[in-house]
């Protein structure tokens, strides 16, 4: 299952729900300001991410300027208790399926979270060897 982490006033938040809805991929919203955002969901995303803090943190919120925090000095279980009680440090939105995360709003990232199935099926479609009328690729006239 997809989640999208995201917090309200968040445009590019907005951009990815919609683009996931348009192409009719279920997804869990996930508020990080809501008390539902636990120390679990920031190990996954951290798990899964490439770079560790780096892909999620931004160095440029308020909190992380004003307390002049060094991540890297912390032991996992401070920061995940930072991240959890500072939520708005994180970068946003923050996409995670089984496999992999996406920070932010990319028009051609984001497709790699269209089902492998669907990819196929619409590949076919593309090239003539299907007749799957429902397929958004599907070329009535030919």
């Amino acid at each position: 299952m997809i989640k999208i982490y995201t917090s309200p006033s968040c445009s590019s938040c907005r951009k990815v729900k919609k683009w996931f809805e348009d192409n009719k991929i279920q997804y869990v919203e996930k508020n990080i300001f809501s008390p539902g955002f636990k120390k679990d969901d920031v190990k996954e995303i951290l798990w899964k991410s490439e770079n560790g803090t780096d892909d999620i943190i931004s160095k440029r919120s308020k909190i992380f300027k004003e307390q002049n925090i060094n991540v890297d000095d912390m032991k996992i279980d401070e920061l995940l208790d930072f991240i959890v009680k500072n939520p708005s440090i994180l970068k946003r939105p923050i996409i995670v399926d089984d496999n992999k995360i996406q920070v932010g709003y990319n028009p051609y990232d984001i497709e790699a979270f269209v089902p492998r199935a669907r990819r196929i099926a619409e590949m076919e479609c593309l090239l003539k060897q299907c007749d799957n009328y429902d397929c958004p690729l599907y070329d009535k006239e030919n």
